[in-house]
């Protein structure tokens, strides 16, 4: 009777999880074995063929390659920029909810919308970047930044961390006022600096915080895509391009679903992988700390 009214509790929620998650991973299985467009009801099996053109395709290299830098620069650059400012709030004192929601606002804007903003910064003829180096008689240094290969990737990365970043410095926030003040006030007591109090007391103490975000941002940076489509729609040539983009032009542009979804299943792979590996180094030195 009671494996009876157990498995009544879970059966509601175990039907939505096998609808809306194990279904669709079984479907997406399937259909990476086909040649299937998106519209024809007929799904020609085709076995493994989109898994070895996927190998083959410098293409997807290029785009992994962009995809994987992308994802480690916007790592670094969200955790580096959400602990200095997290840092930062959290010593103003009365003023700190006002700047913890000002450092915050960028996170509620939509990736479409900040991409069409600093798309206009970054433009030659009018953006601000340019004109500011106009101004500080810096003109040499003005270029397209979206429109030169060397400065795109860059500048998309920029542009994500702007936004993201805030994100995580709220997460940072609440590990550090999970910090024992009596820790703090013992290390200042025995004459530790700023540089040290952080070393030996914060850092250890903060160590789960930072695998969470490490994580998220690791993953996030794998699926960038909204900025990409808006600012430079791959460009210029295949330079900008990410696996999340590639998807989206093979499936949606091309009709190439099964191709598509192929696609989707070998990213799934890369950011498990990369994850598994992440989480076990990092719970390690947590324990170390």
């Amino acid at each position: 009777m009671k494996k009876t009214t157990a498995l009544a509790f879970i059966a509601p929620a175990f039907i939505l999880y096998a609808g809306f998650v194990l279904a669709p991973i079984a479907s997406s299985v399937w259909f990476s074995l086909t040649s299937w467009d998106g519209v024809n009801p007929v799904m020609p099996f085709i076995g493994l063929a989109n898994f070895r053109e996927i190998l083959s395709s410098d293409r997807f290299g290029h785009a992994l390659g962009n995809t994987l830098i992308i994802a480690l620069s916007l790592t670094i650059g969200w955790n580096g920029l959400a602990l200095i400012l997290a840092l930062i709030v959290d010593n103003l004192g009365k003023s700190k909810n006002i700047f913890r929601t000002i450092f915050y606002l960028p996170v509620l804007l939509s990736g479409i919308v900040v991409g069409f903003i600093w798309s206009i910064m970054y433009n030659y003829n009018f953006g601000v970047i340019n004109a500011v180096l106009q101004k500080l008689g810096l003109a040499a240094l003005k270029t397209d930044w979206l429109g030169n290969p060397r400065f795109t990737v860059p500048a998309i990365i920029l542009t994500i961390i702007w936004q993201g970043a805030g994100y995580y410095m709220v997460i940072y926030l609440a590990a550090l006022q999970g910090v024992p003040q009596e820790l703090m006030e013992a290390a200042r007591i025995d004459g530790a600096g700023r540089l040290r109090q952080f070393s030996s007391v914060i850092f250890p103490l903060i160590a789960g915080a930072m695998t969470v975000n490490l994580t998220l941002a690791l993953v996030n940076g794998m699926k960038v895509f909204d900025q990409i489509a808006v600012m430079t729609d791959g460009g210029p040539g295949f330079t900008s391009e990410t696996v999340t983009y590639i998807i989206y032009r093979v499936a949606f542009g091309e009709g190439r679903q099964g191709y598509g979804t192929a696609l989707a299943l070998v990213l799934f792979a890369v950011i498990l992988v990369i994850s598994v590996f992440q989480v076990t180094f990092l719970r390690k030195r947590e324990v170390q700390l």
